[in-house]
Parts: C-alpha cells; sequence; structure tokens
C-alpha cells in the first residue's frame, strides 16, 4: 500500500455500502489481539452486525463514522458517540479507533483522529472522552496527539484472549 490516505465521513447508506469492509478491518484488529469490546473468535458476522447496529445512530446525528481509505480499500476507522444526556450536549466519546494491520506505521491512527476534531468542532463538541489498552500504541498516539491523561484503571476490560488489560482514559478539547 503506498498510494494517499484519504479520510472520509460515512453516513448511514455509506456505512451499509461499507458494512462488509468495515467488518473486515474490525475482524483484523480483534484477530490482532485488540481490545475492542469483542472477544477471540470473532466471525465476521458479529463484526458486520456490530456495525449494523450503529446506523441507526449514524442515521439520525447521535454517531459520528469516519473511515481511512487508502489504494481504494478501508484500512481504518474511529467513531464520535454523542448520544448524551441533556446536561451533556457538548461532549462526545470517541471510540474504535481501529487500523487494519498490514496499514499501521502509515499514520492512518493519526489521520482519523485529527479528523475527529474536526468533526467534533462541527458538531459543536467541546469536549472529547477516550479510554484505550495502557501501554499500547494508541495510547502513545493520543500523548503525542495532545490529549490529556485522566488515570489507569486496573483490570478494565479484556483482550480477545482473556487476559484482563489496564486502561487509560484521556480527554481533549478539540482545537
Amino acid at each position: 500500500m503506498d498510494g494517499p490516505i484519504t479520510i472520509e465521513r460515512l453516513d448511514a447508506e455509506a456505512a451499509r455500502a461499507h458494512r462488509d469492509a468495515l467488518a473486515d478491518v474490525l475482524v483484523d484488529c480483534v484477530e490482532g489481539g485488540a481490545s475492542v469490546s469483542y472477544m477471540a473468535p470473532f466471525p465476521k458476522d458479529a463484526a458486520r452486525t456490530a456495525f449494523a447496529a450503529i446506523e441507526p445512530e449514524i442515521a439520525d446525528g447521535r454517531r459520528v463514522l469516519l473511515a481511512a481509505f487508502g489504494d481504494g480499500a478501508l484500512v481504518g476507522t474511529v467513531q464520535i458517540a454523542a448520544a448524551w444526556p441533556p446536561n451533556q450536549p457538548h461532549r462526545a466519546d470517541v471510540a474504535k479507533l481501529l487500523v487494519r494491520r498490514s496499514a499501521r506505521k502509515r499514520g492512518v491512527g493519526r489521520m482519523l483522529m485529527e479528523r475527529v476534531e474536526v468533526e467534533a468542532r462541527a458538531e459543536g463538541k467541546t469536549l472529547l472522552v477516550l479510554d484505550t489498552v495502557t501501554g499500547g500504541d494508541a495510547e502513545r498516539l493520543y500523548e503525542r496527539l495532545g490529549w490529556t491523561r485522566v488515570g489507569v484503571i486496573p483490570n478494565y476490560a479484556l483482550f480477545p484472549d482473556g487476559r484482563p488489560c489496564d486502561t487509560t482514559v484521556f480527554w481533549k478539547s478539540p482545537a
């Protein structure tokens, strides 16, 4: 993969059209050991179902889905979830930053996260929150991008193989 990476915001129709490719990225990440809510073995049908479940939220504006494309293939994705109580209209959670293993070390995660800030600002969000596996590549990425570490929660989640993992929580005001 040598061509440029482009980032696109997918509406519900585009998410549906790219559901198989989104599922492929999710399966690849879980197979690679990413703690992103799912346990191994993780079949593609379950990944398709996970993306189908968020399509209504995309359609009604409660969720933003970004996708990274390289050489004509979908290679990464991230979500902004903004469905919160009335006293929190200014904030959103960033979730499921996923980059296909074959596309890593090309800046895909950075580009997706930079676009997250642009889209969050456009949606009127002034506070973003996320969590990630402590000690992982994503944690280092968020630190480089200026996210503020809140702290570590021990044994917060499980890796796909069942081992517990600590989670680091971050926040940022989109610039």
